[in-house]
C-alpha cells in the first residue's frame, strides 16, 4: 500500500529528501508528476487520473507535509523498507490502508515514472 503522512507530522522535513518518487511535498506546495520523475507529456497515474506531467496539481495538505499516493511505491524497487517512515522521528509516515497496493503494482506504478 501507499504510505501517508499523519497530523502528528511535526513539519521536519527529513523525509522529503529520501523520496526516490519525490512524492513528498511541503503543505502548500503543488505538485507534479515530472517532478523527480522521467515522466512526460500526458500521464495516466495508476489511479487513472490522466494530466499533463509538468502541470501543478493541488496540494493534498496545506498544514503538513503530504505524500502524493500516485507517486508513492513504498520505495519498492529502491529500498527495502519505505525510506520516509526509516527516518521520521515522530513515525508518522504509516501505511495508507485506503490505498492498498501490491508489490508487483508498486514495481508497475516505479517503471511507469522511471522509464
Amino acid at each position: 500500500m501507499a504510505i501517508k503522512i499523519t497530523d502528528e507530522c511535526i513539519n521536519c522535513g527529513a523525509c522529503e529528501p529520501e523520496c526516490p518518487n519525490n512524492a513528498i511535498y511541503e503543505g502548500g506546495q503543488e505538485w507534479r508528476f515530472a517532478d523527480g520523475t522521467s515522466v512526460k507529456g500526458s500521464f495516466t497515474s495508476f489511479s487513472g487520473a490522466t494530466a499533463d506531467a509538468d502541470a501543478a496539481q493541488p496540494p493534498v495538505s496545506m498544514d503538513i507535509y503530504y505524500i502524493v499516493t500516485d507517486k508513492c511505491t513504498e520505495c519498492v524497487g529502491f529500498h527495502d523498507e519505505p525510506q520516509c517512515a526509516a527516518v521520521c522521528p515522530v513515525d508518522c509516515c504509516v501505511p495508507d490502508t485506503d490505498n492498498p497496493h501490491t508489490s508487483e503494482e508498486n514495481l508497475s506504478k516505479k517503471a511507469s515514472m522511471h522509464a
